[in-house]
């Protein structure tokens, strides 16, 4: 797969860099709270766009695959199931940024360094390598196929000049190895220029083989297949900060991986009840602490976190703190338990906080406070009057996902109708943006979007009842040192840039 920038002109990276990031301590330095969610500061920088499966072959007969190929986006905008983007992630530096689609294939960006001719071009992302992770496969013992779609994607920290990161559909887990080549050996004694043994009775001088320069070549490599280790469709995936081991979770159990072992895991949680009709919850999502290899973190459906200390017992079946907050009678209804679901939970990069998200707000818990969270954001209240038809057509059951910003000063999660929200800790204030083909002209300064709920509707408001289900931000990613954020609408990647005076 490639995925190209729509229109050259989108690419237009020539405002916002922020320049030096870290503090003299070597740690981050605070985003400004007045550029994270005050009105202008977030213009678009790019909208890169996922080719239907059927193009592929066409559009890698261009000499240069990093073109664009104006005339295909053209007549070709609409986008296949396999098209849709699944996961979005930076690497830790934040120059390589991942996308994996339900068609199983990984594609990543990289960032484009600055040059004398071209001053504005730091910060423009280009396709830096394409491949298919998984494929689909079917289990005949228990006769039901397993999606090629691929639900999460983590980077390991780069260690030499080669990258690696894991990636998962419901069952397969894959490191994979992604590197350069630009050099090929030639003058060997046992093979033709073609490749082809040669006779060694035809050999009769030794020749010094040496190393040709060649084409730039990406070549992405499976180092390592964890598989056949989960019985329930995988949700989540963690690298430990050993960086030695990793965790995988599906709906019941979590498993500790090593690296370099692929025949075996340790079950660390395993919350299957001997009667399946008793099962009252389910994992939704799972992440270790980034700075203690001990401890980690998983939430469930029934809206509760649970942090575990591996120190404690090789089976982590008791917690150490147990997070949740006591429902409020008043609102209890039909939907409580739904809504109440966890469908994702991330750790500060400090360490000292937790982050959910539920269908309709967003939850900061202190580690030290277990009872309340201590900031409590709502998404999208106004849909509270809808959950019935929400219900009905499944978008109840939408999984949105959250993340921090680089000083964990600002949260960003999903809504519908392509609108994400973005909530300031320190000021408190929040801002509604949308991502959206409509306003993607270039260098485009996102406006702050308003929902109406009822009485007299302004100009610049949309109508509860005109938001459209459809088109929803389930995955989006933060720069872990700028404020450049990845959002994902079907097939088409945004890449929103700060907007500096």
């Amino acid at each position: 797969m490639v995925l190209q920038p729509s229109e050259g002109h989108y690419r237009d990276w020539s405002h916002g860099r922020l320049g030096p990031w870290c503090s003299p301590t070597g740690s981050p330095a605070p985003l400004s709270c007045e550029t994270g969610c005050r009105e202008g500061s977030w213009i678009l920088v790019c909208r890169l766009l996922v080719p239907t499966q059927v193009s592929l072959l066409s559009m890698e007969e261009d000499i240069d695959t990093r073109k664009i190929n104006n005339s295909f986006l053209r007549d070709h905008s609409y986008a296949t199931e396999a098209d849709i983007i699944s996961t979005v992630e930076f690497n830790h530096t934040g120059e390589l940024l991942a996308t994996g689609d339900k068609g199983g294939r990984v594609v990543i960006f990289q960032r484009e360094q600055e040059s004398k001719n071209q001053v504005h071009r730091r910060g423009e992302y280009n396709v830096y390598s394409t491949f298919q992770s998984h494929e689909p496969e079917f289990d005949y013992l228990k006769s039901l196929e397993i999606e090629e779609k691929i639900n999460k994607i983590r980077w390991l920290p780069q260690q030499n000049a080669a990258y690696f990161l894991l990636s998962t559909n419901d069952k397969t887990v894959k490191l994979w190895k992604v590197s350069e080549r630009d050099k090929r050996p030639e003058g060997y004694n046992l093979k033709d220029e073609e490749g082809r043994l040669r006779d060694p009775a035809t050999i009769t001088t030794l020749r010094v083989p040496v190393l040709r320069p060649m084409d730039l070549m990406v070549e992405a490599t499976p180092r390592r297949v964890f598989a056949n280790a989960h019985t329930y469709h995988i949700n989540s995936i963690s690298v430990n900060s050993d960086y030695e081991t990793y965790m995988s979770a599906d709906d019941l159990r979590i498993n500790l991986w090593n690296f370099e072992i692929t025949n075996q895991s340790f079950n660390i949680v395993d919350i299957k009840p001997a009667n399946m009709e008793e099962l009252t919850e389910v994992i939704t999502a799972a992440e270790f602490h980034p700075h203690h290899c001990n401890t980690f973190v998983y939430s469930s459906s029934k809206g509760t976190i649970r942090l575990c200390d591996m120190r404690a017992s090789a089976l982590c079946d008791r917690h150490t703190k147990f997070f949740e907050e006591p429902e409020d009678p008043s609102n209890r209804s039909f939907f409580s338990e739904i809504i109440s679901s966890i469908s994702d939970v991330k750790f500060s990069h400090s360490g000292r906080y937790i982050m959910t998200r539920d269908y309709l707000t967003v939850k900061v818990w202190d580690l030290n406070m277990e009872n309340r969270p201590i900031e409590t954001y709502q998404v999208h209240d106004y849909l509270r009057s809808k959950l019935c038809s929400l219900y009905e057509n499944d978008c109840i059951f939408d999984k949105f996902e959250c993340v921090w910003n680089g000083s964990d000063s600002v949260i960003m999660t999903g809504s519908y109708n392509n609108f994400f929200r973005m909530f300031d800790r320190n000021t408190k204030r929040d801002v509604t943006l949308e991502a959206s083909r409509e306003n993607s002209k270039p260098r485009a300064i996102l406006k702050p979007r308003k929902v109406c709920v009822g009485g007299k509707r302004r100009k610049d408001e949309i109508s509860v009842d005109s938001l459209d289900f459809s088109k929803k931000i389930l995955h989006t990613a933060w720069h872990p040192s700028e404020n450049i954020i990845a959002v994902a609408a079907t097939n088409n990647l945004y890449i929103f840039q700060d907007k500096v005076n």
